[in-house]
């Protein structure tokens, strides 16, 4: 049913916990893998991060990286084939673009379960891809916060 999943990390618990159930799909499936992590490296980038512009861009992309690094492994442990990138750019179009490059058949993504006013003030990487993409999505909601 199942050939290639993509899971988008941001290191988060949240992204764990949907990580452990894509590796379990992928199991059953015998799916390929692909791990992404975005880099917002957009002009907001810089107030995340102390130094120069570029310094807080090697820093995200450096961070990325061990996010992707980390599931990666994970995949790797269970015998899965595995790839893992780092994306840069807006992380909804981001991962949207990328999930029609390697032509996945299901996203795997975490929430944090936060809503009403807090969701709309925050936005919602997740709910941009379920909204947008053209890819059936399968969100692990791993808790609710409180709004």
């Amino acid at each position: 049913m199942f050939d290639t999943i993509l899971i988008p990390t941001d290191g988060s618990d949240h992204a764990d916990d949907a990580a452990e159930t894509a590796l379990e799909l992928a199991t059953i499936h015998e799916a390929a893998i692909h791990v992404a992590c975005v880099a917002d490296t957009g002009p907001l980038s810089e107030l995340h991060l102390p130094g120069d512009a570029a310094s807080a861009e090697d820093a995200m992309r450096g961070r990325a990286q061990e996010y992707v690094d980390a599931v990666v492994d994970r995949a790797d442990a269970a015998g899965l084939d595995v790839t893992g990138t780092v994306l840069e750019g807006p992380p909804e179009s981001e991962l949207i673009e990328y999930a029609d490059e390697i032509d996945a058949d299901l996203i795997v993504m975490g929430t944090r379960g936060r809503g009403g006013v807090h969701r709309m003030a925050m936005g919602s990487v997740t709910d941009h891809v379920v909204r947008f993409g053209d890819v059936p999505v399968l969100v692990a909601n791993s808790g609710t916060e409180s709004a």
